[in-house]
């Protein structure tokens, strides 16, 4: 026989303290653009690397689609909001007519200062795309290493892209990254051309411009130091990357009589003390650009009645360490006759100047 056994259950109602809680949400922001949503779909990769490479990948989440036009285009998703800016067209000149080089400067487009910036450069339009090297030549790969810094690239005063081929239009054209998943795509692009190379060159003296070039020591005097009436100029411009040379010989080496058979030997050396002599002395330089033109250090600086010797061995007289526009070199030739020299009307010399360009 079953006995009702009655059991009563009592429940406890224990009142807890109260509190409130608050949930807050902080989006990615900016003044004027706020990130709504994380929700960029299931699955993905984030951060996944090796030695060489990393990969950042969402499933469903938008990447590489993006809304243009001619002029613009906008990215949407997560990749395109982590990218660097990209750069706008750098500037891209050549300012002083050179042959193989032109200036870059790279404009940041308002990246932060560890940005990097990586340079393509084609001569067909970007049918073939080569790259700017870090020792600034132009290279058919791209490396990390080839990625430098604004300041690296030169900064404001940019720097030169050398090894470029004369006579030639070449395009640029930059992107930038900033740390992993942020390497934008290239920006718009830039163009300049080199030039020939040029080389050009004159003879003159104070007053003839064309030649035949004469000049007329006239009556000189025996015993004493004579110098020529007319300067001698040598005049040169080129776009040569280490300038330019002029070089002085002559065909007698010295003043040399047909009729009597005498020569005033060509010498190097102060005519002051010496018994009797000829040579050339630089005078002066010039130019309107580049260079400096200067007279070549050694026997033909010399000051005073100290003048170098002039014969078949073809000697550097001018130079210019870099282009130069408009350059003239001027020298003077100086004889002493001895008291013993023969009499004679036919006294001659031909000197010969000759131009070397340095490209």
């Amino acid at each position: 026989m079953f006995q009702k056994i009655k059991t009563k259950l009592k429940f406890l109602k224990k009142v807890l303290p109260t509190s409130t809680f608050v949930f807050l949400l902080v989006m990615p922001a900016s003044t004027n653009y706020q990130l709504k949503d994380y929700s960029f779909g299931s699955g993905g990769t984030s951060n996944a690397t090796s030695t060489n490479y990393a990969l950042d990948g969402i499933a469903g989440g938008l990447s590489g689609a993006k809304e243009s036009s001619a002029a613009y285009g906008i990215g949407g998703g997560l990749m395109f909001s982590n990218q660097a800016n990209v750069p706008v067209a750098p500037t891209f000149t050549n300012p002083s007519s050179y042959y193989n080089k032109l200036q870059i400067i790279i404009n940041t487009s308002g990246n932060p200062t560890d940005t990097k910036y990586a340079i393509a450069i084609s001569s067909d339009n970007f049918v073939t795309t080569n790259y700017v090297k870090s020792d600034n030549t132009v290279g058919a790969t791209l490396v990390l290493a080839d990625y430098q810094t604004y300041t690296t690239w030169g900064g404001g005063s940019g720097f030169f892209v050398i090894g470029l081929t004369a006579n030639t239009t070449y395009k640029v054209k930059v992107k930038a990254m900033q740390g992993k998943f942020t390497e934008t795509g290239y920006g718009p692009t830039a163009s300049a051309a080199t030039v020939n190379p040029t080389l050009s060159f004159a003879v003159r003296t104070d007053t003839l411009s064309t030649p035949p070039f004469i000049m007329d020591f006239g009556v000189m005097t025996t015993g004493s130091v004579n110098t020529g009436p007319q300067k001698i100029w040598a005049d040169v411009s080129t776009n040569g990357e280490n300038g330019a040379r002029v070089y002085v010989s002559s065909t007698n080496g010295g003043l040399v009589s047909a009729s009597s058979g005498y020569t005033i030997a060509s010498t190097t050396g102060d005519l002051n003390s010496l018994g009797e002599g000829f040579g050339a002395q630089g005078f002066s330089v010039t130019q309107s650009s580049g260079g400096p033109m200067a007279i070549t250090t050694g026997i033909y600086s010399q000051p005073a009645n100290t003048v170098g010797i002039v014969d078949s061995t073809i000697r550097e007289i001018f130079n210019s360490p870099g282009p130069v526009g408009n350059g003239s070199g001027s020298f003077q030739v100086k004889a002493k006759p001895a008291t013993t020299a023969r009499p004679a009307a036919d006294y001659t010399e031909i000197i010969k100047l000759i131009v070397a360009g340095s490209f």
